[in-house]
């Protein structure tokens, strides 16, 4: 049996090595330096203060508890609408105009973040459409308030991240083999038991993969939360970048920062066995 040569052993490493210095220096030193900073007090030795002003202070407490009840409505309010549109779009939609539907879900992709909010405040506003067809249609006497609220936020996210989640569903759908359909169907299974048997448990990993994206894309946001939320409610992205720009406390908007990294790892954990797609 032959060796393998120098080069060939050398070979799987300088494919990888882009990758790996792209980490390097967009991921791991950036961190490296926030941890670092996470420590460090005001004359430049070790302290773990800012780490306890979060545990201590109930207002730091306030906006986690925030963060993880507006991802947790938003994840869940996105896959319950974004399933049924994957299921059409796979299922319903015929082959050859697949791709336009595709497109067609996918044109909020196409404007930019910031601008999608702002569309919504409008929206939202108390002169905007929503409350205009309200008063108009006198379910209401007095306009309502949805701009700056926890709802605006929640929409502003859904109206993106369904997209998101059906892109990952769909593309899980098309992968199942109708095969499985009429093996349940020989069984003696109906459409309701064949799906809740067999489609969605299959479909189990493509759901959980957009989930998950989706709770590490709107518990990090920062964008969305500020125009919509208005500032009456406090998320963590928020208070990350209020401890830089009014106080310029970079040590504290650190600690706050991986302590908000801890729990998306803590999310990725409790998820991970979900995150694998398998096929026999």
């Amino acid at each position: 049996m032959s060796t393998k040569s120098a080069s060939e052993r050398a070979t799987p490493w300088a494919l990888v090595s882009p990758a790996l210095l792209w980490t390097l220096c967009f991921f791991v030193l950036p961190f490296a330096a926030m941890a670092v900073t996470s420590v460090t007090a005001s004359d430049g030795g070790f302290t773990l203060s800012n780490y306890a002003q979060f545990f201590q202070n109930p207002a730091y407490w306030r906006a986690m508890v925030n963060s993880l009840q507006v991802t947790a409505i938003v994840t869940v309010v996105s896959v319950l609408l974004a399933y049924p549109l994957a299921w059409i779009l796979a299922e319903q939609v015929p082959e050859r105009f697949q791709r336009l539907a595709l497109m067609l879900a996918v044109l909020p992709f196409w404007t930019s973040y910031v601008v999608r909010s702002y569309s919504w405040l409008l929206v939202l506003a108390q002169n905007g459409v929503v409350n205009r067809v309200l008063t108009g249609s006198e379910l209401f006497a007095d306009p309502v308030q949805l701009a700056n609220t926890r709802l605006a936020t929640v929409i502003g996210f859904v109206h993106f991240f369904v997209m998101l989640l059906t892109l990952t569903i769909f593309a899980n759908l098309k992968q199942l083999s109708p095969s499985y359909r009429k093996a349940a169907a020989d069984l003696g299974a109906g459409p309701v038991r064949t799906f809740i048997h067999v489609i969605l448990p299959l479909t189990l990993p493509g759901i959980m993969v957009g989930a998950f994206l989706t709770f590490v894309l709107a518990i990090g946001d920062y964008i969305t939360p500020q125009i919509l939320g208005g500032n009456n409610e406090l998320l963590m992205p928020q208070l990350i970048m209020m401890q830089i720009g009014r106080r310029g406390d970079f040590p504290l908007a650190s600690a706050l920062a991986i302590i908000l990294m801890a729990v998306v790892t803590v999310a990725y954990l409790a998820s991970a066995r979900w995150l694998k797609i398998e096929r026999t």
